[in-house]
């Protein structure tokens, strides 16, 4: 079954999307609201959201149906593992994912992401600190991670 809600965050709406009873999709509202319909797992989403946003939620345990290539796989999958509250630059991604030389491609897959938030792409920053590429705006990018405490921490470094 499919599943396609809204989510009201601070940083804006919010689509949720969900198939086998797993997340497909959490991303900014770029479109018209169509007809919802609720699951099981859209309702854990949102409500992990919400404690993201208001309670201090810091991982999410929602079950994910990540839908890319084995590269944006790897990609996507290594940015789950960047805690909350801390950043890593594209460099540093590329390296972790085994290939120095794929920064850009590690940057379009970055952006390719469609489960926001719940896979922080957020936490990825430029080499120097500086903010680079977000799908929901460098505002949305900046409020988030000043959310988490990441960018102020980011900031003592430089």
């Amino acid at each position: 079954m499919i599943g396609n809600a809204y989510y009201a965050s601070p940083v804006g709406d919010l689509w949720i999307q969900s198939e086998d009873n797993k997340i497909t999709t959490v991303n900014f509202l770029k479109k018209e609201k169509q007809e919802e319909l609720i699951t099981p797992v859209i309702e854990q989403c949102m409500r992990e959201l919400e404690e993201y946003f208001y309670s201090g939620r810091k991982f999410f345990t929602v079950e994910l149906k990540l839908q890319g290539s084995p590269f944006q796989l790897s990609v996507w999958n290594e940015l789950l593992t960047i805690p909350y509250g801390k950043t890593i630059s594209y460099l540093e991604l590329a390296l972790r994912i085994g290939d120095i030389n794929s920064i850009r491609a590690v940057g379009l897959a970055n952006g390719q992401n469609t489960i926001a938030i719940i896979v922080p792409c957020h936490r990825v920053i430029g080499k120097k600190g500086d903010l680079i590429g977000y799908g929901g705006g460098l505002d949305k990018k900046e409020w988030l991670l000043l959310h988490e405490g990441a960018f102020t921490e980011q900031l003592k470094l430089f």
